[in-house]
């Protein structure tokens, strides 16, 4: 039986216990179960993605603002700060 030792956030790893002990299951169950699905499906088993902000749409889209600006097409007006209590 292999050991693996790893680092995690204080916070992240209280509530993820607190999820286990919920569910009923150790946090080394829950890891356990996490790798053995990774090797049935051979893939990590949920959704990864990347910040949007850096997805190729946005970084053209952000592209354009910028070259309107430096064209002189983008018009920017004035506008009061409003404060919020």
């Amino acid at each position: 039986m292999a050991q693996i030792s790893l680092r995690v956030d204080d916070d992240v790893k209280r509530n993820a216990e607190r999820t286990f002990d919920a569910i009923g299951i150790s946090m080394s169950t829950a890891i356990n179960v996490f790798l053995k699905t990774v090797v049935r499906e051979n893939r990590i088993p949920f959704e990864l993605s990347a910040d949007p902000f850096y997805s190729a749409n946005n970084i053209n889209y952000l592209e354009n603002i910028m070259q309107d600006v430096k064209d002189g097409k983008a018009h920017f007006a004035e506008h009061d700060l409003t404060e919020i209590e």
